[in-house]
């Protein structure tokens, strides 16, 4: 079994660029900056998609990337805006199949586009899509 690198940064036994970390969270450098500054926000638990992680664990990942994101603005770094971003699953583009948030300091001209070519479904269509999604929704 191949160790999950992320779990091996949490631990403290692969080396990081740690910039914040408590018993819940671990935030260090992307290794693959898209700008100086980008920031990955890593529950210390093994979660590999968003499934697999819990609610509280989530919020607090959640909350640790706002406050970053503020820090981001204040530190002296070209940041003008933040995307905050998370692929879950291989067809969204998660490459590391542990949950983390990308903290992305943004500026005029940085080159980085998320893109798509986006349709205008009619008001029909989107309520057929809202009640599929209502019907994944857990029962309580």
């Amino acid at each position: 079994m191949v160790a999950c690198v992320f779990c091996e940064i949490a631990a403290g036994r692969a080396e990081a660029s740690v910039v914040h970390a408590d018993d819940a969270v671990v935030a260090f450098m992307d290794l693959r900056p898209v700008t100086p500054g980008h920031l990955l926000v890593v529950p210390r638990g093994h979660a590999a998609g968003l499934g697999d992680l819990a609610a509280d664990a989530g919020a607090h990942v959640w909350t640790v990337a706002q406050w970053l994101a503020g820090a981001l603005r204040r530190s002296g770094l070209h940041c003008d805006g933040v995307n905050l971003f998370l692929a879950d699953g291989e067809a969204a583009g998660q490459e590391v199949f542990h949950v983390h948030l990308h903290v992305i300091p943004r500026f005029g001209g940085d080159g980085f586009r998320i893109g798509a070519d986006f349709g205008r479904p009619d008001r029909a269509e989107l309520d057929r899509t809202a009640a599929a999604v209502r019907a994944g929704l857990p029962r309580a």
